[in-house]
């Protein structure tokens, strides 16, 4: 296995390639007191493929998060390490990539979410962003036994002192939601975040 350092601005991790040359996961971009923490399910092949968030072109996460204007300037997959310079970090609930969420089993999602919040607490964002209800829900389940119904929006509920906010998944899977949509959300969030900053 060859080791990799990640590409300057990124944290907390360096780049496992294995002979097939998938990833194992992908990097956490996290450092303590981001603006905002942006959390999906768990990595695509094709982003484990290339190291890079949301790399399926099929996805709707840069196109959303680009035309919400959540960044001076415009990122892409292959900049997604860029997201620190601009108070925002990434990760996920489970790091095995799998093809779709149904070959993740329950207790990725335990251990995972148990991960999850002890990466959060130690690096203490402003806000935990949820791409989807799902991603929501498991995390609230496990962590915090809630099994409530959640919806889009600021939640009731904190991770530490961290706000938490859901946003629609940007998953080509996910019809119910269009782009428009999409970046709609992605301005609330940018909103509450910016509501939160001048409070």
């Amino acid at each position: 296995m060859t080791r990799h350092v990640s590409p300057e601005g990124t944290s907390n991790s360096c780049w496992d390639w294995p002979a097939s040359g998938i990833m194992e996961t992908l990097p956490d971009h996290l450092q303590p007191g981001l603006d905002i923490v942006l959390v999906g399910l768990n990595p695509s092949i094709p982003s484990a493929q290339t190291g890079h968030y949301f790399a399926n072109l099929r996805n709707r996460f840069w196109p959303a998060f680009n035309g919400a204007e959540m960044t001076p300037e415009p990122l892409t997959a292959e900049t997604d390490y860029r997201v620190l310079e601009f108070g925002i970090g990434m990760t996920d609930i489970v790091k095995r990539p799998t093809p779709g969420v149904g070959d993740l089993k329950a207790a990725d999602f335990r251990d995972g979410a148990v991960d999850l919040k002890e990466r959060l607490l130690a690096n203490a964002p402003h806000i935990v962003c949820f791409h989807g209800i799902m991603a929501a829900t498991h995390y609230a389940k496990v962590v915090n036994n809630d099994r409530s119904k959640i919806a889009l929006g600021p939640q009731s509920w904190n991770i530490g002192a961290s706000k938490v906010f859901v946003v629609p998944n940007p998953s080509p899977a996910n019809a119910s939601f269009n782009l428009s949509d999409i970046i709609e959300w992605y301005i609330q969030l940018k909103e509450f975040r910016d509501g939160l900053k001048s409070a």
